[in-house]
């Protein structure tokens, strides 16, 4: 397993990339909408899941009136940051 900061690595957000702790309420929503949107049926069923955890991360922020992934606090961003597979779950 690498030492590597899942809050600092980086995700693809509209026109570039941005360490998934920095992501704001707006790009959590629209990640999840975006893979929502690309889940089906056959190989594309498999990233249900990961669509559901943005989803779930977008609830939890809004909840808590986090403007940023980080402002969940570090253990539950981190925990996120691995349901999302923004950090990588192996």
């Amino acid at each position: 397993m690498s030492d590597a900061d899942p809050l600092a690595t980086t995700v693809y957000v509209g026109e570039g990339y941005k360490p998934f702790g920095e992501l704001t309420l707006a790009e959590v929503e629209a990640r999840a909408a975006e893979l929502r949107a690309a889940s089906g049926v056959g190989p594309m069923a498999r990233i249900a899941g990961v669509a559901r955890a943005w989803s779930e991360l977008a609830r939890a922020m809004s909840s808590a009136g986090a403007t940023t992934v980080v402002g969940l606090g570090r253990e539950r961003a981190v925990e996120f940051a691995r349901r999302t597979w923004a950090s990588p779950p192996f």
